[in-house]
């Protein structure tokens, strides 16, 4: 953890100390954690590329190059397969690399510096990352206008709990585990430990979520914390790490090792939840709207790919390869199948509705990015404190996702692409509606801060 957190602290002293030519140099080369670029030529037999459309040239692209960074979970696919099986292509963006990214941190500083300084344009990203990063709040105060552009996916996600604890009741719903949680420091000398990636970002809300629903303070009974997947996977099969927030393939590979078992699935938490989802660089959209748009096109229809069953087979024989995951097939299979080993006698589940969606799920669109969710996101961050007097009230939240949401270049991407009977109505899903009980309506969010017994406001 030390090291994480001296890693942030020297990243964002970087990012703060300039942003002349001199200190970006000095960005590149200091920070170790270059975008590292796969290969032009594809990374699987199997991938096979579809015919070019015809394009009309008030649509055709500006430019056909961009540079997309990506974190190797489930939720890039799309990515991956729009690159892979040609969809870019199909719509004149011949020439997009797909950079992988060490870490959330890298991708943050990579996108900082843009790829003009050696970074990346844009890509996948945890929320509300590019909100926060739009307003200079996880930039050291550089703030570097994005806008959001699609989801890339919902499910994928859940709560994998050290097999220490078997027997003990944490499941879906822990509140009769909560004494036993809230106790460990009495039987074990320190407080029950839990992880996510990234803070204040997707996997922090859904662990965040999940205890308070059970009558655990996060901030208060428990340790939580942000580590690297790898070590607080170590830290699980060495004892010092009770419970990780994270998306697959993490929660197979602690299934398979037989170091701990899933608590619940976040589909479970929240039913269809908003996932990842594509950003790009402010600057980059407004300067080539038309290849925003014939990218969105090419992301579209590699999401309807990935969600054709028939197609599952190949999309992890595409993901799993050298250039992109680089675990073995086995590992992947299982989620995109639907299928998890839950634990501590809960029955696994066996739903492919249950496993990663793309493009629609059975409550609706998938790709389409709400602003009532982005809205959630940032709602969230107020129940919990954080970007105290940097997020101040949810007027203050709406304007940012106005500014950010470019669900209207979406709309636009996939009119021209003919994807006419899946363009939602309005920029709302609706009231949502949580496991516990809780509800969000996007109309009064200050109802569902109200609502909530265990928030710091």
């Amino acid at each position: 953890m030390s090291q994480f957190s001296n890693n942030y602290s020297r990243r964002k002293f970087l990012i703060t100390a300039g942003v002349s030519a001199a200190s970006t140099i000095f960005l590149k080369g200091c920070l170790g954690n270059p975008p590292e670029p796969t290969s032009n030529a594809g990374s699987s037999p199997t991938a096979t590329a579809v015919p070019v459309a015809n394009i009309s040239p008030e649509q055709a692209p500006e430019v056909t190059k961009i540079k997309l960074g990506f974190i190797p979970i489930v939720e890039a696919a799309p990515l991956i397969i729009a690159k892979e099986k040609g969809f870019f292509a199909k719509y004149g963006m011949s020439d997009v690399e797909i950079s992988k990214q060490a870490n959330w941190a890298s991708a943050r500083d990579n996108v900082t510096i843009g790829a003009d300084g050696g970074g990346i344009d844009g890509g996948q990203w945890q929320m509300p990352m590019p909100h926060l990063i739009t307003e200079g709040i996880i930039t050291g105060g550089k703030k570097v206008p994005m806008y959001v552009l699609a989801q890339l996916n919902t499910n994928g996600n859940g709560v994998a709990i050290s097999n220490t604890h078997q027997g003990k009741g944490i499941g879906l719903n822990i509140q009769g585990a909560a004494e036993y949680i809230r106790s460990f420091p009495s039987t074990s000398g320190r407080k029950f430990k839990a992880a996510y990636t990234f803070p204040n970002a997707n996997q922090d809300f859904w662990i965040r979520y999940w205890l308070a629903a059970g009558g655990i303070d996060p901030d208060v009974d428990i340790d939580l914390i942000a580590v690297p997947p790898a070590e607080t996977v170590q830290g699980m099969r060495n004892g010092t790490m009770d419970a990780f927030s994270t998306g697959d393939p993490w929660p197979y590979r602690i299934v398979s090792d037989n170091i701990g078992f899933m608590s619940c699935l976040t589909t479970e938490v929240w039913p269809y939840h908003p996932e990842e989802y594509l950003a790009i660089r402010a600057d980059w959209v407004d300067k080539h709207p038309k290849a925003t748009k014939a990218l969105l096109k090419g992301i579209m229809e590699a999401q309807q790919w990935c969600d054709k069953p028939e197609n599952r087979a190949e999309l992890v024989t595409i993901v799993s390869g050298r250039n992109y995951f680089n675990i073995p097939k086995e590992v992947i299979t299982p989620p995109f199948q639907g299928n998890y080993q839950m634990g501590d006698g809960k029955p696994p589940i066996q739903d492919f509705n249950k496993g990663p969606l793309y493009w629609k799920d059975p409550i609706g669109s998938v790709s389409y990015p709400y602003k009532s969710h982005d809205l959630w996101f940032l709602t969230e961050s107020i129940r919990w404190g954080f970007h105290q007097g940097q997020i101040q009230d949810v007027a203050q939240a709406k304007a940012i996702v106005d500014k950010v949401n470019r669900e209207d270049i979406w709309r636009e991407a996939a009119q021209e692409a003919g994807f006419t009977a899946d363009i939602p109505t309005s920029t709302s899903r609706g009231v949502e509606k949580f496991f516990d009980g809780i509800t969000f309506d996007p109309q009064n969010p200050e109802a569902y801060l109200q609502s909530l017994t265990i928030k710091k406001v």
